[in-house]
């Protein structure tokens, strides 16, 4: 058995100033922009291993919520899996497959604070977006993928970021 929380994350063309380090009496200046592109991360993090499964999907929907289960669902197949979800619509849908080897569990409304998949979201805007502007949004998904990479290949840092206390499930 696995225990894998799940979220979804929107990153785009938004940019939002950050505090950062500058020379006593200099002004840093980062750039800003308000361009309405986006694209959404699906992620299922299992704490305990420090594994990570991500997509890059153009929408957040059942569609492609059923394709991310898929995805999960052959990256665990040797588990049965446990999965956190928020309560989004598309996770209630009645056109939702949900592969024989999952089982969702809702986590309580308005409650992000309990999905640890929500420090991954932090962790990837801290590194991969601090004060930049992307030119288009090729470049923003370029930028997700080096990140996920880069977590996705460091299990001790997914389990830094993920292994609650009150998670820790024996796999």
């Amino acid at each position: 058995m696995a225990y894998v929380p799940q979220d979804e994350g929107r990153f785009g063309r938004i940019s939002e100033p950050r505090r950062c380090w500058a020379p006593k009496g200099i002004r840093p200046e980062v750039p800003q922009q308000i361009i309405r592109e986006y694209l959404y991360v699906y992620a299922a993090v299992c704490p305990a291993l420090g594994k990570m499964t991500a997509l890059l999907l153009p929408w957040a929907n059942t569609e492609m919520m059923n394709i991310f289960l898929e995805e999960v669902s052959t990256d665990f197949s040797e588990f049965f899996v446990i999965m956190q979800v928020d309560q989004a619509g598309w996770h209630n849908s009645e056109n939702l497959r949900i592969p024989e080897n999952i089982r969702l569990l809702p986590q309580p409304s308005h409650s992000p604070e309990l999905n640890p998949v929500e420090h991954v979201w932090d962790e990837l805007r801290e590194k991969a977006f601090p004060n930049l502007a992307f030119k288009s949004i090729r470049e923003v998904e370029q930028a997700l993928c080096r990140e996920i990479d880069r977590l996705q290949n460091d299990p001790d840092r997914l389990r830094s970021l993920t292994n609650f206390p009150y998670l820790r499930i024996p796999c």
